[in-house]
């Protein structure tokens, strides 16, 4: 994005016509202002993505990481990216210790579920877990989920490499995406957010935030709320 072509945001956000009649000064004011923050957001997030896109070569996948796909196959790493040269990967808990999985894994997995078909158009999407897979169907078939395509990882080494597994058999979620040249692959992108880089009186979370859940709630009055989470069943 080429900075010195951009108006300023206040410039356009002034150009705002409001489609309620009724709303007063006050709100027209506070609305405009908010509409040029984002603006400046929309921008700022556009730079992030090219900033991602123009990361150098990432390090090189050495170790031998095998799966078990849906069909029953042992397969490796490079395997799980088809006829793609990118692979985006989602690391759930849903491990063998847990009689159902991760509330917050299963609200992402719904609505990734719902793009899966397309996500898949561009680039292979893969869900990975440590239950068997065939338990991680079942739970999908439970919830619906159809465009969703789930592998087993084969020991451990997967997860405590990544640090989504510790010492006390934790797991933690995992967003990577990989890259293929030939025979090789590598890291592209992985999602790295601290716990120690929460915001005061905020949950540990990533920018951008991937989760439909959030991301409309956010546009609502009481937004996401402090103390409020999704569950399996209601």
């Amino acid at each position: 994005m080429n900075m010195s072509e951009l108006k300023p945001a206040t410039e356009l956000a002034a150009k705002r016509v409001s489609r309620f009649k009724n709303e007063s000064p006050q709100y027209s004011e506070a609305r405009t202002a908010l509409l040029a923050e984002e603006i400046e957001v929309r921008r700022h997030l556009t730079r992030l993505a090219e900033q991602r896109r123009n990361l150098p070569s990432g390090p090189v996948v050495e170790k031998d990481y095998r799966f078990k796909d849906e069909n029953g196959s042992e397969i490796g790493l490079a395997e799980l990216f088809g006829d793609h040269d990118t692979l985006v990967t989602y690391f759930w808990m849903f491990g063998p210790q847990r009689d159902r999985p991760c509330p917050m894994c299963t609200n992402f997995l719904g609505g990734a579920n719902g793009n899966g078909a397309d996500v898949k158009q561009r680039v292979a999407f893969k869900i990975v877990g440590r239950s068997l897979v065939e338990r991680q169907r079942a739970f999908a078939m439970e919830r619906g989920w159809r465009d969703l395509d789930f592998v087993q990882t084969i020991g451990d080494d997967y997860a405590r490499d990544l640090g989504l597994l510790d010492d006390e058999g934790h797991e933690y979620p995992g967003f990577t995406v990989y890259q293929k040249k030939g025979s090789e692959v590598r890291v592209f992108y992985n999602a790295e957010m601290p716990s120690e880089a929460a915001d005061p009186g905020q949950d540990p979370r990533g920018a951008v935030d991937i989760a439909p859940l959030w991301n409309i709630l956010d546009m609502t009055p009481a937004g996401r709320g402090a103390d409020w989470y999704p569950k399996l069943n209601y």
